[in-house]
C-alpha cells in the first residue's frame, strides 16, 4: 500500500501557486487508476471528461479565481449523482444510469476546484457490510488482495489508501465510511446528519440516517474538504446549519468506552491497540474517564435492521418479486425480509432508533467526546460477509459492524482515524463521536489526537 504523494492541501496549494496544473494532476491520478485495476476500487472512468473538467479548473485560475481545492483529483463512490457520470449503485437496476445533475456536495465540490476522476465501488444500493456488487465484482483490500476492505464505502476507502487519489467522497448510513477507512489505514469522517446537504440523487431506503462522507489520508484533507461541501440548502430539507469550534482539546471533557457499553466481542490485537491509544492520550495531558452509554434494553443492531430491509422493499420490492435474480443474493435476501416486518415491526424499529438516539443524548449532556473502537476486529477473507470468529468466538455476519450504527441514528457526528495494526500489519481505527452539530469541535479534536498517535 503506498500512500498518495501530496495531500489534498498539497496539490491544490501546487495548482495554485502554478507549480503543476489541475489537468497534471488529473492525469497523474488516472494513470495511478489505471494501474491498480486490479484492486477493482474504481469502477469507472471517462478520462475525456476528467480532463475537460481539470482544464476549465485552470482556466478559473488563470481568471483569478480562487479555488480551496483547486485541481484536487477525487474519487466519488458510485451512489452519489455526479452529472455526466455512469452512477450505478452497483445494481443491474441501473447499469445503464447516467446522473442527470450533481449532488448538492458535489456541486460544491467542483465549485471548490476540486477535479473528479473516478467512480468508486460500493456493494449493491450500499446496503452491505463488504464491497462486491453484481455489476463490477469485489473491491480487493490494498494490503492482501485476498481480504475486503469491508463496505460499503469500499472502493472510496481503498483509493485513498493505495495512494490513486488524496480524497474520495462516500456516505455512512450505518458506518460505511468509517469502518472501510479503518480497515485500510485511513481516516474517514461521517459528519452530522443534515451538515452536508444530501440529493438530489437516489431515493434512500435507509430513513433519515446516510449522510455524505469524505475519506482522505489524514483529518486535515477530511475538514477542507468538509469545509467546502457544509452548509444548509433549500433544496435538501433536512440540511443544518453546523456550529463553529466551542474549544480547545485541552478543555474537552473526554470519555473513552471499550465495548461502546455493548455485549461486543473484539479481538485481542484491537482491544490492545484502543487501550495503548488512550493511555498515549493520557500521557499526552489529556483527561480521560472511562464512561459507557446506558442503552435501553433493546438496543442492539437486530432491533433497527427493519428500517433498511424495509426501505429495500418499498423501493424494490415489485422488481424483486418479477426477478429475484437481478440483485446480488444478499440484497434478495434483506428485500425478501423487508417485505415480511408488518407495519407494528417496522414501527418498532422505528422506536427503537429513538431510544438509541435520546441514550447518546443522555450522554452528551455529561461528556463532549467518546472514543471507542471503530470496528472490532482486522478485515477478514473476501468472500465471506464477515469472519468466522472475533475475539475467539464464533462471530454473526454483522458482528464487525457493532461500534458504527447507533451514532447513525443519533445522527452524531464520528470520525475514524488510524489507531493500530495487528501482528500481520492489518490495520484498525479509533472512532471518535461528538454530539450533534459540533462537527468542527470534532475535526479539530482529531487532528490533535491523530497528531499524538502518530508521535
Amino acid at each position: 500500500m503506498t500512500k498518495p504523494v501530496n495531500s489534498a492541501r498539497d496539490i491544490a496549494a501546487d495548482v495554485t501557486a502554478g507549480r503543476t496544473s489541475a489537468v497534471e494532476a488529473a492525469m497523474a491520478a488516472l494513470a495511478r487508476i489505471e494501474a491498480a485495476k486490479a484492486l477493482n476500487a474504481v469502477v469507472t472512468i471517462d478520462p475525456t471528461r476528467t480532463l475537460a473538467d481539470a482544464m476549465a479548473v485552470d482556466e478559473r485560475l488563470r481568471a483569478g479565481e480562487t479555488m480551496p481545492l483547486a485541481g484536487v483529483p477525487v474519487v466519488v463512490k458510485d451512489n452519489i449523482w455526479a452529472a455526466g457520470w455512469r452512477v450505478t449503485q452497483g445494481s443491474r437496476l441501473f447499469a445503464d444510469f447516467v446522473a442527470p445533475q450533481d449532488a448538492i456536495a458535489i456541486e460544491r465540490l467542483r465549485r471548490a476546484g476540486a477535479v473528479i476522476v473516478g467512480i468508486g465501488a460500493t456493494s449493491e444500493f450500499a446496503c452491505k457490510g463488504v464491497t462486491t456488487s453484481p455489476l463490477y465484482g469485489p473491491t480487493r483490500h490494498p494490503l492482501n488482495p485476498a481480504l475486503t476492505p469491508g463496505g460499503s464505502s469500499g472502493g472510496p476507502a481503498v483509493a485513498v489508501a493505495a495512494g490513486l487519489v488524496p480524497l474520495a467522497i462516500g456516505t455512512d448510513a450505518g458506518g460505511s465510511s468509517r469502518r472501510p477507512p479503518a480497515h485500510v489505514g485511513v481516516a474517514g469522517f461521517k459528519p452530522s446528519y443534515g451538515a452536508i446537504p444530501y440529493g438530489p440523487g437516489f431515493a434512500e431506503p435507509f430513513f433519515g440516517l446516510s449522510v455524505i462522507a469524505p475519506i482522505a489520508s489524514d483529518v486535515a484533507d477530511i475538514a477542507l474538504a468538509f469545509e467546502a461541501m457544509v452548509g444548509g440548502d433549500p433544496r435538501d430539507p433536512d440540511s443544518a446549519t453546523i456550529a463553529r469550534d466551542s474549544g480547545e482539546l485541552s478543555g474537552l471533557r473526554i470519555a473513552f468506552s471499550p465495548r461502546l457499553g455493548l455485549d461486543a466481542a473484539v479481538d485481542r490485537a484491537v482491544a490492545d491497540g484502543f487501550s495503548l491509544a488512550v493511555e498515549r492520550l493520557a500521557a499526552a495531558g489529556l483527561r480521560i474517564a472511562q464512561c459507557d452509554p446506558a442503552w435501553p434494553p433493546d438496543a442492539t443492531e437486530q432491533a433497527i435492521m427493519p428500517l433498511q430491509h424495509a426501505g429495500l422493499a418499498a423501493l424494490y420490492g415489485d422488481v424483486f418479486r418479477q426477478d429475484p435474480s437481478l440483485f446480488d443474493p444478499d440484497i434478495a435476501g434483506q428485500i425478501e425480509r423487508g417485505l415480511s416486518w408488518s407495519g407494528a415491526e417496522v414501527a418498532g424499529a422505528l422506536l427503537a432508533s429513538a431510544a438509541i438516539a435520546r441514550a447518546f443524548a443522555a450522554l452528551f449532556g455529561e461528556i463532549d467526546l467518546l472514543l471507542t473502537p471503530t470496528v472490532p476486529c482486522v478485515a477478514w477473507p473476501l468472500t465471506q460477509l464477515g469472519p468466522d470468529t472475533i475475539g475467539g468466538e464464533a462471530a454473526s455476519a454483522r458482528a464487525h459492524a457493532m461500534f458504527t450504527p447507533f451514532v447513525n441514528h443519533a445522527h452524531l457526528p464520528a470520525i475514524s482515524i488510524p489507531c493500530g495494526t495487528d501482528r500481520s500489519g492489518l490495520p484498525f481505527g479509533l472512532q471518535i463521536i461528538a454530539a450533534r452539530g459540533q462537527d468542527r469541535t470534532l475535526l479539530g479534536a482529531a487532528q490533535q489526537i491523530e497528531a499524538v498517535l502518530r508521535t
